[in-house]
């Protein structure tokens, strides 16, 4: 068995003890055997073997996922995930060898948060990315409605009505309910239900206006959902095309770290000025899933990094184009 093969069995079953030896194996690997970025480190003049704590790591651009094929060996992908954006955009291309890891994996994460899905409704208000295409939020979902068991059907475009429905038929029957909807969608709801309809359902926000909405602030945002749906708190979900690990809020916009992916901060102005200590800047991300890819990202994404590794996405830089993981400006 090859390396990424142990790696990811390993992250199946007991997940990595140690992360930051983790992540130095993983980048030792990476640095010898991805063609993309081998070359960037080259380009850089980085010795690998010098590199021994996580903030000397370079990160790779996240638009190499535009422009590159970015894999650690090679492999036929089994899928390829794409980022939303319109035809005159160039959408992200993720080469994904295993696709039962992305989604067993994936449940593993949702269900150390949140509890087993098995007996749970998983419901989903995901218009654009259904009628896109080529998803790593609709596979995810797609998996966590299978897991259940529900007898309900799990996607809706823009049938409120079978979608209400289904919510008091789980609600009857005293099952957890989970929705997961774009943003603009549940904005869209929101107008139509009735109060205390949703009380008790786990409300997602995966985040995007994607157009149809004008932008809105997380405090607003969330003001007006909580209202609207009668629930204490919205909960988020922070992943993109380029991850296979997520990190989840339970409320107020701030994540807490998955024990396969960790967020540092760079400096604005200086993308090699990369830090693990508490502040606000660009987020880089590591993600040990991206055991196929590229485990070393710099988003796009501007953030906050909190002193117990928790996080909070502020927004995005200004030249960035607009993406399917959260936009919301907090």
């Amino acid at each position: 068995m090859g390396f990424a093969q142990e790696y990811k069995k390993d992250i199946l079953q007991k997940g990595p003890q140690d992360f930051h030896a983790a992540a130095l194996d993983l980048f030792q690997y990476q640095a010898n055997h991805n063609a993309v970025y081998k070359e960037y480190l080259h380009f850089l003049k980085i010795n690998p073997a010098e590199v021994r704590h996580l903030h000397q790591i370079p990160f790779l651009p996240i638009e190499f996922f535009k422009t590159h094929t970015v894999q650690s060996h090679a492999f036929e992908p089994q899928v390829i995930f794409k980022s939303s954006g319109t035809t005159l955009q160039q959408r992200s291309q993720h080469m994904v060898a295993d696709a039962e890891f992305y989604k067993k994996h994936a449940q593993a994460l949702f269900e150390e948060t949140y509890g087993v899905l098995k007996e749970c409704v998983v419901l989903a208000l995901l218009p654009s990315y259904l009628e896109q295409g080529d998803s790593s939020l609709v596979m995810m979902v797609d998996h966590f409605i299978q897991a259940t068991g529900q007898t309900q059907e799990g996607f809706y475009l823009r049938n409120h009505a079978d979608l209400r429905q289904a919510v008091q038929e789980a609600k009857t029957n005293g099952q957890k309910v989970y929705l997961f909807g774009v943003t603009y969608a549940l904005l869209d709801l929101a107008e139509e239900v009735t109060p205390n309809e949703f009380s008790g359902v786990t409300i997602f926000e995966t985040g995007g206006m994607k157009g149809r909405r004008k932008e809105m602030v997380r405090e607003e945002l969330h003001h007006a959902l909580k209202a609207a749906f009668g629930v204490d708190a919205i909960h988020s979900e922070y992943g993109m095309t380029e991850l296979l690990s997520q990190a989840y809020s339970t409320g107020e916009g701030i994540f807490t770290p998955s024990r396969t992916l960790r967020v540092l901060v760079r400096e604005v102005n200086d993308p090699f000025s990369v830090s693990s200590e508490a502040g606000s800047g660009g987020v880089n991300v590591i993600d040990l899933a991206n055991v196929d890819s590229c485990a070393f990202i710099e988003t796009k994404d501007l953030g906050k990094l909190y002193p117990d590794g928790s996080f909070e996405i502020l927004g995005r830089f200004d030249n960035a184009d607009i993406r399917g993981c959260n936009l919301l400006v907090g």
